[in-house]
């Protein structure tokens, strides 16, 4: 043991050693970034793929919703031989239909054909009632009024519907949009493209707001087959017809031309929509009391003043 360490542990070796050590680590750190190839290239790569696998199932996605498919059924051929489409020519009926979520052909048809055939309905319903239920004691002229009014209402009812949908889709959608460029916005920050943003954000938003969900996926589909993604903005901002969306396709279009980060643009659009929700919330709160006045006149008063003066009435009826 003791040879061994005479020979083994003297100055020379220990300085070989190192030297052999030092020299090992320096081929080593050459020779590494060899081996490990390009990650960029690599990442890249990942990145076209996972694109091109996107457009394909957008692509998918919109021939499955047949969104350029004519439109047929008894219902469109009425239309289309009658020609209700320039009879009654609506120039922002597509729109309309499309922020109410009723896309392509068929709600355009289905939309003439009862704008058509309900004034129809609608006199002959009121005829029917005024003349052989109850005329409620009118007068000839009065009677007649009252089947115009009828066919009027049956003409303005498709479109009072559509509004009423309208509506309410836009309520589903501002309730949720806040949170959607929250999490659109932690997307963009962790690397993602603005198209895999929209398509995540879209999947996991779905059980807040379906129509919301709809809306990004559409977009999702339109960024990768349209010729401008300016265009798939807009049509986001057509589609759903609200200011707060409006001003975040805006700056999306903005980043897009410029090269503006999106991130502190979603930021503030985010931060600006949350807003927006709380004022609705407080108008909504401040209106209360107003509409509260007629069902406490109505309901609560005539109670009160029973409970109030029932036992003074009960007293006096005893003496």
């Amino acid at each position: 043991m003791e040879s061994f360490a005479q020979a083994y542990l003297n100055a020379p070796t220990i300085a070989s050693a190192l030297a052999g050590m030092a020299m090992f680590a320096t081929i080593m750190s050459l020779t590494m970034p060899l081996l490990k190839g390009d990650k960029l290239e690599t990442r890249l790569k990942a990145v076209t793929s996972q694109r091109e696998k996107l457009r394909k199932q957008s692509r998918a996605r919109l021939e499955e919703k047949s969104i350029r498919r004519e439109a047929k059924g008894a219902m469109a051929d009425v239309t289309k031989k009658l020609n209700l489409a320039t009879l009654l020519e609506d120039p922002n009926v597509e729109q309309k239909l499309a922020q109410a979520g009723f896309r392509g052909p068929k709600p355009i048809a289905t939309f003439y054909f009862f704008r058509f055939s309900l004034p129809f309905l609608g006199a002959l319903l009121a005829f029917f009632y005024i003349f052989f239920v109850n005329d409620f004691g009118l007068a000839s002229i009065q009677k007649y009024g009252a089947i115009l009014f009828g066919a009027a209402l049956g003409f303005y009812a498709p479109t009072l519907y559509v509004s009423n949908v309208k509506q309410t889709r836009q309520k589903s959608i501002m309730k949720a949009f806040p949170d959607a460029l929250d999490m659109m916005l932690i997307c963009v920050e962790s690397g993602m493209s603005i198209e895999m943003a929209f398509a995540k954000v879209g999947s996991e938003v779905g059980s807040a707001s379906a129509e919301l969900a709809e809306e990004l996926t559409l977009t999702t589909a339109e960024l990768s087959y349209l010729p401008e993604r300016r265009m798939a903005y807009e049509n986001l901002a057509k589609r759903t017809g609200h200011e707060g969306v409006k001003s975040v396709c805006m700056a999306l279009v903005q980043g897009e031309r410029y090269g503006t980060p999106l991130g502190d643009a979603l930021r503030v659009m985010a931060k600006e929509n949350r807003e927006m929700r709380m004022s609705e919330a407080e108008k909504k709160a401040a209106s209360l009391p107003a509409k509260l006045t007629v069902p406490m006149i109505v309901f609560f008063l005539p109670v009160l003043f029973l409970v109030v003066l029932g036992p003074a009435y009960i007293k006096f009826q005893e003496m």
